[in-house]
């Protein structure tokens, strides 16, 4: 019998790679009671990434739904575990040193074991601190080696950087393959030689499917000493997303290795309820080629993570660029040529910027300047005259040393824009802020949080947290919705009107009971305005007020809990009794 080999599954994470949107909280919270009934897994991925930002998105609180969902599995006694940005947290760039410092106390008052600390471009020097503050806090720190494939990303290159990781306290290794592109027989070389140089140090395999390489180099670490893998289920699993666990449970258990069996009945409820989140409203935001493998992404090597948004990327220039090739009577592209040509340029743009592991924020980065790079030359323009600055600050050192050497031209073109380059601590260049965010709290009469999680949240992301706080990302989010659910009707055959008459059917009409002006919101700051498409009401608030001739205000009542589907009178509106103000559907039957 061969050694134990555990499973984690990377629930949220095999969101991330299908689309836009994470489960609410509430559907976080149905879900967590049938994995650990499946009986299989001894960690799960709960938080971390851009998983928490996206609950701002939507209107929801991240902190709230960390603690949710951690609990059941810690009751369980299964680990729970993050994703971790090092020098740049839980977002898209760098982060001060304090709020660094204050997420790995919120992350384990709130629940979290373990968080997987990674930079996209293997700094040691972004990865070291969040070591020392993970420690610090009583989280167990998981340094990261992101897996790419290039002329300067080997064995020995990764080696090295497993040596420092350790040497500075890190008790686990986990290899991030987040393109799926690591070669397998690489993989098991690279475990087996951090094994023989560190025996007692766990490693960790998490590799996406999308390329068509994940189980054979799941079965190469196995063979060579890892710990624990990575997996998905179903109807998530495979795609860009990750193996499922039935596959991976079956394949080492026939070469003799330890693995738990899987309760195949709740395998089969928790199958059928992600489904339902998917019906209720997260298919609407998820591609469907996200579905499919392809072998094309050896090609670019693009992360699993990233194929949503690149895919919305491609959808929004499509039009605009076969508009410039019909002023040039050339012939248009249909969308999987356009999606060749940026495979093709993130090819040839990725060595000249120095080869940084195609991991967010800089698969992003890369994925922009490639992206650029084809509208300009689809217009007859130069390359490089469109990158952003935090691109830049890749390119200069600000977020710390590249992998490979920069072609020289990316050189000359920052000396002739005047940019220096930079070779310091990357986290110098951002001083803390923490006292910046107390005053705006203050200022605004919040509440820091339990353990300053609140607190935590404005520092980490406050442009979506002041948006959460104001209401304005639950409206933009319902509108997004809506949008995606008229979009999909039309592809169907409807028209807007078709779908109009639709949604009226299935609600009720809230009627004006007298002659009158319409108005929103009275007695409170700042304008008034009609309510949006989406908004819930429950059954005694009130809708809206009625301004009749006699001079009264009279309370416009639903009567019952739903949610808007269209508006009919905005404000100011004159209407006389019998109008429709608005459509209301009731909340039994909201889809």
């Amino acid at each position: 019998m061969k050694k134990e080999i555990k499973f984690s599954l990377v629930y949220r994470d095999m969101w991330q790679s299908s689309g836009k949107y994470q489960p609410r909280v509430d559907q976080l919270v149905r879900i967590a009671p049938l994995i650990v009934e499946m009986g299989c897994f001894a960690r799960v991925e709960t938080n971390g990434g851009a998983f928490e930002q996206v609950n701002l998105l939507y209107g929801e609180n991240p902190n709230k739904a960390v603690r949710a969902f951690t609990a059941p599995f810690r009751e369980a006694g299964i680990q729970t575990h993050m994703l971790d940005r090092g020098l740049n947290a839980l977002r898209m760039y760098p982060v001060p040193a304090d709020v660094r410092k204050l997420m790995y106390k919120v992350k384990h008052a709130q629940g979290v074991d373990i968080t997987r600390i990674f930079c996209g471009l293997n700094e040691t020097r972004n990865i070291i601190p969040s070591i020392k503050y993970a420690l610090e806090a009583g989280m167990i720190p998981q340094a990261t080696l992101c897996i790419t494939y290039s002329p300067v990303h080997t064995v020995e290159y990764y080696t090295r950087i497993a040596d420092q990781l350790i040497e500075a306290g890190a008790p686990e290794i986990c290899l991030k393959d987040m393109a799926g592109i690591g070669r397998p027989g690489m993989l098991g070389q690279l475990v087996r030689t951090i094994k023989e140089r560190h025996p007692d140090v766990l490693i960790q395999y998490h590799g996406h499917s999308g390329p068509g390489l994940s189980m054979a180099s799941i079965l190469e670490v196995c063979e060579n000493g890892a710990d624990i893998i990575d997996v998905a289920m179903e109807p998530m699993s495979w795609g860009k997303v990750h193996p499922d666990i039935i596959s991976v449970q079956a394949m080492l258990k026939d070469l003799g290795f330890q693995v738990p069996d899987i309760n195949m009945k709740a395998y089969m409820k928790a199958r059928a309820m992600t489904q339902e989140f998917i019906d209720d409203f997260l298919g609407y935001f998820m591609d469907p080629t996200n579905k499919y493998m392809s072998s094309l992404l050896l090609k670019c090597g693009l992360p699993g993570g990233m194929m949503g948004s690149m895919m919305a990327d491609l959808k929004g220039v499509h039009s605009g660029i076969n508009m410039v090739l019909r002023s040039k009577n050339e012939p248009e592209l249909s969308l999987d040529d356009l999606l060749v040509m940026l495979f093709d340029e993130v090819e040839y743009v990725w060595p000249k910027l120095g080869y940084p592991p195609l991991v967010t924020p800089f698969s992003q980065y890369v994925k922009n300047v490639a992206l650029m790079n084809l509208m300009q030359l689809v217009k007859g323009e130069e390359r490089w005259t469109m990158i952003d600055n935090h691109t830049w600050d890749m390119i200069l050192g600000k977020s710390g040393r590249l992998p490979g050497t920069l072609a020289p031209e990316i050189v000359e073109l920052a000396k002739s824009k005047g940019y220096e380059f930079v070779d310091t601590d990357p986290q110098l260049n951002y001083p803390d802020a923490l006292d910046d965010y107390r005053k705006e709290m203050d200022e605004n009469g919040w509440e820091y949080g339990e353990d300053d999680e609140e607190l935590f949240e404005l520092a980490m992301h406050d442009r979506q947290y002041r948006d959460y706080k104001s209401g304005v990302a639950k409206k933009r989010f319902e509108e997004d919705l809506q949008r995606a659910k008229d979009a999909a009707m039309v592809k169907t055959g409807y028209s807007e009107e078709e779908i109009k008459k639709l949604k009226r059917a299935k609600a009720d009409p809230v009627i004006a009971p007298d002659n009158g002006q319409v108005l929103w919101e009275v007695s409170v700051e700042g304008p008034s305005i009609a309510p949006f498409i989406g908004r819930k009401y429950q059954h005694d608030e009130v809708f809206c007020y009625l301004s009749t001739p006699w001079g009264e205000y009279e309370k416009i009542l639903t009567g019952f809990t739903g949610r808007v589907v269209e508006i009919c009178a905005q404000q100011g509106a004159t209407v006389r009794k019998g109008d429709v103000i608005g459509y209301i559907l009731r909340s039994d039957i909201f889809a």
